[in-house]
């Protein structure tokens, strides 16, 4: 259907005033009553835009209703029997607003019900005369003009409304290349940046590593030569060989950021990773009064993925989710979601998880950043737990990002390609009694 909105006079309206204005001026037998009414039919016409904007749906059949009334109530009154006025043609104005307001079906339907409104005043007519043959051809010209009009019009207005809807359908598909392209111009960044980034820090961790492995030797030796006779040097040498263990640790996460993935890539079951890595955080926080509720769709796809990296994955989002969930305050519980939904990305069938907590959330200001190498907000955090989880995604040719419309919290959307040709996870969803929450604290 075509909506007309106008605020303002269009040069269309002023149009049909113009040729109102010049049927008005023409002679007629009650040319009072015939200029109030041509009068009603430009004030109307003057509003009907605004009727059909205010009235979507019904403000259409009121225009062509109200206008078949309009003609038929001047034919009435120009004309001794109205069937022989010289006003007929006024029927063409609801025929041909019909023609424009609806479809081939409505248009007809329109246009017979106009032409009934006209063929009305043979009732009176021919109570005093006779039709005739050439009577009926001419009513008969006249409908089939109504029809032929009304037609070719609605014909004009379809195909321009077909052309109209493939324009607007191309830009769309236009903006969404465009969103694509800017994504992957970004994602392109991202990578530029990290595989920077993992270069320096390789670097970085082997010149690292190879003091402190000789100070690493010297503590414990420290420790054993001293433990008896200077017992607060040993002490001492003690501290010295954790915190290099400390280091250590971070050293191998900067390697384990900076590496090349090896996947090996096997068909898994999105359930169950997410359960491993449940149950792996869970041990983690033995104590913590997290409630974790499950959504997971029945006949789940396989991925193709690397076990141990997807599992990681999960194991990182959730035990961050168990972290922030830490200053909940008191009152709110604390609650863990998870959701796994068969979705598609970009053409492509794959799985959708979805990760969300009640936690504080991620401030605006850091939704930008969150993914970047050596970005966070804890005090002791290093800000590569997520980097490398964007890391495992991209290799996996999947996504992940944070949703902005979790009502409070954090929400991480991770999106991973199915195997190709793959089913069902049969009985991962099975066991989870499919499409239903379930709760474990």
């Amino acid at each position: 259907m075509l909506d007309r909105k106008r605020s303002v006079v269009s040069w269309f309206d002023l149009l049909i005033l113009l040729l109102l204005a010049g049927l008005a001026v023409l002679p007629a037998d009650d040319q009072v009553h015939k200029q109030i009414i041509l009068l009603v039919i430009a004030i109307f016409q003057f509003l009907e835009g605004r009727l059909v904007a205010w009235l979507p749906g019904r403000g259409r059949v009121y225009a062509v209703v109200a206008k078949i009334m309009l003609a038929t109530l001047l034919l009435e009154h120009t004309g001794e029997v109205g069937i022989n006025s010289t006003y007929y043609p006024i029927y063409y104005l609801p025929v041909l607003t019909a023609a424009i307001y609806f479809g081939p079906l409505g248009t007809l339907l329109w246009t017979a019900l106009s032409s009934l409104a006209y063929c009305s005043f043979l009732i009176p007519a021919l109570q005093e005369f006779e039709l005739g043959v050439e009577g009926e051809t001419i009513l008969a010209i006249r409908i089939l003009f109504f029809f032929l009009a009304a037609m070719l019009v609605n014909r004009f207005v379809m195909d321009n409304r077909r052309q109209v809807q493939r324009y607007r359908d191309l830009s769309e598909r236009l903006e969404e290349t465009n969103r694509q392209l800017q994504r992957a111009e970004a994602d392109a960044r991202r990578s530029e940046r990290l595989a920077a980034l993992g270069q320096m820090s390789a670097g970085l961790a082997h010149e690292i590593r190879n003091p402190l492995g000789v100070i690493k030797g010297s503590a414990e030796m420290l420790v054993q030569k001293l433990r008896d006779t200077d017992p607060l040097a040993s002490e001492l040498s003690g501290y010295i060989s954790s915190e290099v263990n400390r280091v250590n640790a971070l050293v191998a996460r900067f390697l384990d950021f900076a590496r090349p993935s090896q996947l090996e890539l096997r068909p898994q079951r999105t359930a169950e990773l997410v359960d491993r890595a449940v149950e792996s955080v869970r041990a983690q926080f033995p104590a913590a009064p997290v409630r974790v509720e499950r959504l997971y769709a029945p006949a789940l796809p396989e991925i193709l993925a690397d076990e141990q990296l997807c599992e990681r994955i999960f194991i990182n989002l959730i035990q961050n989710a168990y972290q922030a969930m830490e200053s909940t305050p008191n009152g709110r519980d604390a609650v863990l979601r998870i959701a796994i939904t068969p979705e598609s990305s970009s053409g492509r069938a794959g799985v959708g998880i979805v990760i969300e907590d009640t936690g504080p959330g991620v401030p605006l200001e850091a939704r930008e950043q969150i993914f970047n190498p050596f970005f966070t907000s804890k005090k002791d955090g290093v800000g590569l737990g997520l980097a490398i989880v964007a890391k495992i995604v991209d290799d996996h040719r999947g996504s992940i990002k944070l949703e902005n419309d979790s009502a409070q919290g954090a929400r991480f959307h991770v999106f991973l390609p199915a195997e190709p040709g793959s089913s069902s996870a049969g009985s991962a969803a099975a066991s989870k009694q499919p499409g239903v929450k379930q709760a474990a604290v």
